[in-house]
């Protein structure tokens, strides 16, 4: 890897925000292509990341301050991105649906998902199943609902049917994730996947990007 793009991607493993951000500037000022920066520096630490937190070398603190990082050198590039062409692999709207104001999970999920490339509608918590219909009704491609609450996790159930009676349960695939949910309740519930953690859940959303081009 080139020497100024490994500092970035040393940065990103780290959470170091300052050395990401002065590393992208040194990059950029040799005539480094944002989307090098983007797809072999940032993209590409995210991945590591992800990895090293299935492998169990990672933890929650970890991801987060890497994805902090992250997206520090994603706001100094997301303008020159837009101005070479550079277009996201795909919109995402998340949320932790109606009675739930739990958000830490869900920011992970965000954080990751932008972090390979995805443009990331955040909703924020409690929110209620019309305020996920009325986001989808643009260009939207997956909806990432939340829950850490057993008693609210009906509501995933009932977003899910708002978004069919709207009619646009064909337009998007939607995944779950939370501590208690499982794949077998996504099942149930008609949700097209399941995510326990922010690295499988931005995996799993690629994929379903990957499936349709």
């Amino acid at each position: 890897m080139d020497e100024k793009l490994k500092a970035i991607y040393d940065a990103v493993l780290v959470g170091h925000m300052e050395n990401v951000a002065a590393g992208i500037h040194v990059a950029l000022d040799a005539d480094k292509a944002p989307g090098d920066i983007l797809d072999n520096a940032l993209i590409s630490a995210m991945e590591e990341v992800g990895q090293l937190f299935e492998n169990g070398e990672y933890f929650v603190p970890e991801m987060l301050v890497a994805a902090r990082a992250m997206k520090v050198g994603m706001e100094i590039l997301r303008p020159l991105l837009v101005n070479c062409g550079i277009q996201p692999v795909g919109k995402v709207v998340v949320g932790t649906v109606k009675g739930d104001l739990h958000d830490i999970g869900k920011n992970l999920v965000a954080m990751m998902m932008e972090s390979i490339g995805f443009e990331i509608v955040d909703l924020g918590t409690d929110v209620p199943p019309d305020q996920f219909v009325a986001s989808i009704q643009e260009d939207v491609d997956v909806v990432g609902l939340s829950a850490l609450l057993t008693t609210i996790m009906p509501k995933m159930e009932e977003t899910i049917k708002a978004i069919e009676d709207a009619g646009l349960r064909d337009q998007v695939r939607i995944i779950v994730g939370g501590a208690p949910v499982t794949a077998d309740y996504a099942r149930q519930i008609g949700a097209d996947g399941y995510a326990p953690d922010a690295s499988q859940a931005a995996r799993l959303t690629k994929g379903f990007i990957v499936s349709v081009k």
